[in-house]
């Protein structure tokens, strides 16, 4: 299958290695990274673009650009979005329902999204969805072995609307235990501080599904504790509480796992060394990649025909 994939050039997770695995799993295809204004009209860059050439249209786009040009993007033949941000349709917050509704007037498109739930949610209303979850560059990230001189800690963002929960639990944490929360650089210096991490917290708190950042933690050695995205997420990443990961509901959950894990150590390595097998064994680059060229395989929807004048036209295509 020959595959358009459309990217942005700017990401602040380095994406680059997922994007050459996904067209080496379709078979062949290009890799096309556009900035915001190219992103924001996206009529004028597909003036140069031979559709015909390609059997899927794959676009990994800003979502907030994507919306504003959606009669546009009715025009485009075997169309798929590649998106890892759709769990903001399900919470609090300016897309709330906004998924839903630019995929509604879609149709005949594929979404494949990161989140169990999330496709569960977009298949009930309609929608033609695949689930493939979020995973790690397994060339970068790896478990160097290093002295692990930082007990606790998060890295990441904590500053954006979708992210007030996580904000929330860890200044409570803080409070009560010594966390570092602190951002890195992409690249070597993020993959070194991970590696420098014994318990990394991932606060996804009220977003449904499991950040990058969970599996570039376990990949690195870190044990994992993760907010509990409850039994079906869970069982669709093969993910278990006090086996490969340690799960908590809420603080006081959280707090008592850490005591009992600094009073055992050997259960502690124990989950680390799941965890790390796990990430490895299902959430590198090239797993996911496969499985995104797998989603795009089967047919899509055929495309909607209206009527206009008495003529029939399409606005979507199979």
């Amino acid at each position: 299958m020959r595959i358009l994939l459309l990217v942005q050039d700017e990401q602040r997770v380095i994406l680059d290695k997922l994007y050459e695995a996904i067209v080496a799993a379709a078979g062949e295809g290009e890799i096309r990274r556009l900035n915001s204004a190219q992103q924001a009209d996206l009529r004028s860059y597909f003036k140069n673009v031979d559709v015909t050439a390609y059997e899927r249209i794959v676009l990994f786009l800003r979502f907030k650009k994507e919306i504003r040009q959606r009669r546009f993007l009715r025009t485009l033949p075997r169309l798929v979005f590649l998106e890892h941000d759709a769990y903001q349709n399900y919470i609090p917050g300016k897309y709330q329902g906004a998924f839903s509704k630019h995929y509604a007037a879609l149709p005949w498109v594929r979404v494949v999204s990161s989140g169990f739930l999330v496709v569960e949610q977009l298949r009930a209303e309609g929608i033609d969805a695949v689930f493939v979850p979020k995973g790690y560059d397994q060339l970068a990230m790896c478990n160097r072995r290093l002295p692990r001189d930082i007990e606790l800690a998060f890295l990441g963002s904590i500053q954006n609307q979708a992210y007030d929960g996580r904000r929330s639990f860890l200044e409570a944490l803080a409070e009560r235990e010594k966390l570092l929360v602190t951002r890195t650089n992409s690249g070597e210096e993020y993959v070194e501080m991970l590696n420098r991490i014994r318990f990394f917290v991932s606060a996804d708190v009220g977003m449904g599904e499991y950040m990058i950042k969970n599996f570039e933690a376990m990949a690195c050695g870190c044990l994992l504790f993760a907010f509990d995205q409850g039994d079906a997420e869970n069982t669709a990443l093969g993910l278990q509480d006090m086996h490969n990961v340690v799960l908590y509901r809420n603080l006081d959950d959280c707090q008592a796992k850490l005591q009992r894990l600094r009073a055992d150590p050997e259960l502690a390595d124990s989950i680390t060394a799941a965890g790390c097998a796990l990430a490895q064994a299902r959430f590198g680059y090239d797993s996911i990649a496969r499985a995104i060229a797998d989603a795009l395989q089967p047919p899509l929807r055929k495309p909607v025909i209206r009527r206009l004048l008495g003529f029939p036209y399409s606005v979507g295509w199979a």
